[in-house]
Formats: structure tokens, C-alpha cells, sequence
């Protein structure tokens, strides 16, 4: 009798992952249901960096600058879909990370390859703090100027999660 009530709800859950493999995600648009891409990055090829001191004008004792791979310098200029928690950064500019705000990159939880500055196409977006979203836009890399993010997503626009 015990393996009737283990098997059950195995089964049903075994049917119920079965019924959603291969459905693709929706979103919604003024004109109804359009199919969603799955993401074209992942906050795991992010995280795949490696770092190379360098003098710097600003700091002369040297400052880490980020070695790109060639997985991620392929997709420069490229379109990309994006999914991650919404930081905000001040009153009109957001960063999409990989970890909720109480564990971003800010609170030293994490390191600059778990964020991306996010430029939206529409000006004016009102977003709330770690709203997960998923972005479509133009991927760009930063490993220059160490003032600025690692990379980037511009032209985006929210695909999911509004």
C-alpha cells in the first residue's frame, strides 16, 4: 500500500513534466501570443572570465581588466535573449542580474560578470527591485574602460515579465 501513495504522485509529476517538455514559452503582445526564444546567453558563459592586471592612468598600483572568450566575443553587436532579476541603479537606470538584489554584485556576493547594464529602447521604463524579466536586445562587451559594466544589453525590450 506504501508503494501506491509513493507511486501516484510520482507519476503524476513524471505526466506533468512530460506535458510541458518542448512547449515553447509565450509572451504576450498587443497582438496576442507571440512564440518567445529560449535565452541565447546564460549567466554561466558570464561567468566564464578571467582577468589580467593592468597599469592604469587612474589607478597606478594596477586594476584587473576582463579577458573575453571567443564564445562571447562572436555575439558582440549580435541579438541575444536575456533573462535575470532588475537592479536598479538610480531613478532611470536598471542592471539585469543574475542574483536577486540581497546578493548582487553591490553587496559583494558576487562578481561584475553577474550583472549587465541594461539600455532600454523605450526611455522611461518603471521597473521594481528584483523583477525577473527576460530581455531581448543587442549584446555589447566593455573590456576597456573598468568604470564601466562588463557587458551589456542595448535596444532592449522586455519580452517577459512586464
Amino acid at each position: 500500500m506504501r508503494k501506491l501513495f509513493f507511486f501516484i504522485p510520482v507519476l503524476l509529476i513524471s505526466a506533468f513534466m512530460l506535458t510541458s517538455v518542448g512547449q515553447p514559452e509565450k509572451a504576450f503582445t498587443a497582438a496576442g501570443y507571440t512564440t518567445v526564444v529560449a535565452d541565447t546567453l546564460s549567466w554561466k558563459l558570464l561567468g566564464q572570465i578571467k582577468y589580467e592586471k593592468k597599469p592604469s592612468k587612474e589607478y597606478p598600483e594596477g586594476v584587473m581588466y576582463p579577458i573575453i572568450n571567443s564564445t562571447l566575443k562572436a555575439k558582440k553587436s549580435k541579438p541575444i535573449v536575456m533573462s535575470g532579476f532588475i537592479i536598479p541603479i538610480d531613478n532611470k537606470t536598471y542592471a539585469l542580474s543574475k542574483n536577486v538584489f540581497a546578493s548582487c554584485f553591490f553587496c559583494g556576493q558576487a562578481g561584475p560578470e553577474t550583472i549587465m547594464g541594461i539600455k532600454f529602447r523605450e526611455p522611461g521604463i518603471k521597473l521594481k527591485t528584483d523583477q525577473y524579466v527576460t530581455l531581448k536586445g543587442t549584446f555589447r562587451y566593455n573590456d576597456s574602460d573598468v568604470d564601466d559594466w562588463i557587458y551589456h544589453i542595448e535596444d532592449a525590450v522586455i519580452v517577459k515579465g512586464r
